[in-house]
């Protein structure tokens, strides 16, 4: 029976897992980041992985930092055939790197070589991709660049946001996962490097970057906001405080006025004035300091004209 460390931390991770836990390999230990404090009452909550592992009653290293850590010491010890790795959140040492015979493969929520880094999904939403995918690659010190075993795309929706492709392509990932460890193990698998020409990249989202420039175009916004839903939440900024921007859609409106500018409004949205002379339709939103709301709740709480005299930063 084939020996597998298990490394990853959220949702995505945990069907891949569950996968293996219910397969014929022997998970013999998982990686996943410390418990963190969590919602208003910062209460310590551990990751979604786990929770899972410990149903399984398979040991659970939390390294702070994995790279010099005694834990890694106890990981190569283990002497595991392969590490598996979805969405862990740490760069891995070249030393565990290399532990296991079969060396360790990632899942990754692109079809690389686009997308290298921690929110591919994130981007390929807010950059408009009309598909996504999932790669398993051989893990390398550099990131995301090792050579692929296996790759698989799915279609992403109009309606789709990060977290319905998240849940998408977790369980792809599981699904190629399992079929790629049979011939992996077999040595059926003849690695593709990849085209480093091809090479663009998706670093974690910044706070600057959640925040919605009036002056891009209508389509290009309503992709941003599905790309940043449900984290971070792309943000306007209305008398100086954020306002969170939940749903929107482009319509076939055109309009001269300043971007940002709040152009009419009914039951069905907010229209808001973007660059090219496009218009958004706001659905839902979330002004400061409030839940989330319709774009109804919010006419029957607010005096829209003072609020179309200002409109949005």
């Amino acid at each position: 029976m084939k020996k597998i460390i298990f490394m990853g931390t959220p949702g995505f991770s945990v069907p891949i897992l569950k996968a293996l836990f219910e397969s014929e390999y022997e998970v013999v230990a998982v990686v996943t980041q410390p418990d963190r404090p969590v919602g208003r009452k910062r209460t310590l909550t551990p990751p979604p992985v786990k929770e899972l592992a410990l149903q399984y009653h398979v040991p659970v290293f939390q390294p702070e930092k994995i790279s010099g850590s005694h834990e890694m010491t106890e990981l190569i010890n283990l002497e595991a055939d392969l590490i598996v790795t979805a969405a862990y959140g740490q760069f891995l040492p070249t030393k565990l790197l290399n532990a296991p015979k079969y060396r360790a493969i990632n899942v990754h929520a692109s079809l690389l070589p686009k997308y290298r880094g921690g929110a591919p999904v994130h981007y390929a939403i807010i950059e408009g991709e009309k598909e996504t995918g999932v790669s398993i690659m051989y893990m390398e010190k550099k990131m995301d660049a090792g050579d692929v075993l296996a790759q698989r795309s799915i279609p992403i929706e109009a309606e789709d946001d990060v977290q319905s492709m998240f849940d998408k392509l977790s369980l792809l990932g599981r699904d190629l996962l399992m079929e790629t460890l049979p011939n992996l193990f077999a040595g059926n698998i003849h690695p593709i490097p990849q085209d480093e020409s091809k090479v663009t990249f998706s670093p974690n989202i910044t706070r600057e970057q959640e925040r919605i420039d009036w002056q891009q175009s209508a389509p290009q916004i309503a992709n941003k906001i599905r790309g940043m839903r449900p984290w971070p939440v792309a943000h306007a900024l209305f008398e100086g405080a954020r306002c969170k921007m939940w749903a929107a859609v482009p319509t076939e409106l055109t309009s001269e006025s300043a971007p940002g500018s709040i152009i009419k409004w009914d039951k069905q949205g907010i229209y808001v004035a973007c660059g090219n002379n496009t218009v958004l339709q706001v659905t839902e939103l979330q002004p400061a300091g409030k839940k989330r709301m319709t774009v109804t709740d919010f006419l029957n709480g607010n005096d829209m004209e003072a609020i179309a005299e200002i409109g949005f930063d």
